[in-house]
């Protein structure tokens, strides 16, 4: 007899739960898009949107996903037959390379593998190798949501000032960006890639792009860019209409405002981030006891070099596979797939997942989830170690 009659829970790294007063904010006839409420709260969006990401640059909303932010961002940033290094640490940071070489952009791609971090010494060695200074931006990703391998920004940042290399730093904040500890202009990012979905708890449909005066001042000679994509009209537009390219997204900026509000002036960013980790700590701390004398064990093994909202692991033989499916029949819960670990006609696709904790989640349902997972592992016969409830119970209140 099945359990999943009930509230099922979403648990993969985006779209994450959607809190009831974001939708609440939501569910409302369209306002005025020309004067008024709308206006006025918008101002107050793009100066907290400049707070979650600790800036006191720029920002620009567009109505799109992570990939139409990339897209941006790369318009923004390079004309047709520049170069640019990326730092791959995943699956996703492959997928904005191939969404810049699709617009004419030379990418040279340091492959780090699926399992931890950029080293920020081979990036200097490459820019140092750049004697011509054609590399116009290094990409990397704070947190892959594909490996959850989370880089060092600030050190990358570092390496590059220390080779007198003029690159700008481009990260992809879309999996990290509410989740984990995020310093825009502490870190020395030029250009920071955001969207809705994940920890911001609003439901797919905005990107963004934080940019410093920098690169707005080389975005100047961009000739990639669009009227639709240009983040100039949309970060220092002088009409209400420019900040959207055309008509607002009424509703998204509705429960934005909302989620915001949540954030920054009632739980507070810092303690976001506290519970992100607190979180994390519970699902890694549940995995090393189920690894305990058998083969399930995560992805990334250094604790410092993991992303605090979302977890990939193994479980091999198929058996994440397995448990993936059962959870969904049986439990009601959703983990996310196993992405870029390999392809989807191989036998091992099935001896991967990821297990998303972002955003608008707490210690039941973290601890819901593993609970689930330790039936589904009995249930199926599947060999693990004992112990993982209590170790994440610990994780939670120590």
């Amino acid at each position: 007899m099945p359990l999943n009659t009930g509230r099922s829970y979403l648990a993969i790294p985006g779209p994450s739960v959607s809190p009831d007063r974001v939708l609440n904010a939501m569910h409302r006839t369209a306002p005025n898009i020309y004067e008024g409420e709308l206006v006025e709260m918008t101002k107050t969006i793009i100066d907290d949107l400049k707070r979650v990401a600790m800036t006191a640059q720029n920002v620009a909303i567009y109505i799109t996903n992570g990939h139409g932010a990339w897209e941006a961002a790369n318009c923004n940033m390079f004309s047709r037959g520049d170069r640019a290094l990326l730092a791959a640490t995943g699956r996703f940071g492959f997928g904005w390379a191939e969404a810049a070489r699709r617009q004419g952009i030379e990418i040279d791609i340091i492959d780090f593998g699926k399992n931890g971090p950029a080293d920020p010494q081979r990036i200097a060695q490459a820019l140092e190798a750049d004697k011509a200074r054609e590399i116009r931006a290094v990409l990397v990703t704070h947190v892959d949501t594909a490996s959850s391998a989370r880089n060092d920004i600030a050190a990358i940042r570092a390496a590059i000032d220390a080779t007198g290399h003029p690159a700008l730093l481009a990260v992809d904040a879309i999996a990290s960006l509410g989740c984990d500890e995020l310093r825009m202009d502490d870190w020395g990012i030029d250009v920071l890639v955001g969207a809705s979905q994940k920890g911001l708890m609003v439901p797919p449909g905005l990107g963004f792009i934080w940019f410093s005066d920098k690169a707005l001042e080389l975005s100047q000679s961009a000739d990639l860019v669009t009227p639709y994509w240009d983040w100039k009209p949309r970060g220092i537009g002088a009409e209400f209409w420019q900040y959207f390219g055309g008509t607002a997204p009424t509703h998204h900026l509705y429960g934005l405002r909302e989620a915001l509000t949540m954030i920054l002036d009632e739980e507070g960013l810092e303690n976001v981030w506290a519970r992100h980790h607190k979180l994390a700590s519970a699902v890694w701390a549940a995995f090393g006891a189920w690894g305990q004398g058998s083969a399930i064990a995560l992805n990334v093994a250094d604790t410092k070099s993991r992303g605090w909202s979302v977890t990939s692991a193994t479980i091999p033989n198929g058996g994440a596979g397995a448990l993936r499916a059962w959870l969904e029949a049986e439990a009601g819960v959703t983990l996310g797939i196993g992405l870029g670990m390999a392809a989807p006609h191989e036998p091992a696709y099935a001896d991967f997942l990821r297990v998303g904790h972002m955003g608008h989640v707490n210690a039941h349902m973290v601890l819901g989830v593993l609970a689930s997972m330790e039936a589904g592992l009995q249930a199926l016969d599947i060999p693990h170690g004992t112990g993982a409830l209590e170790a994440a119970a610990r994780a939670v209140w120590k």
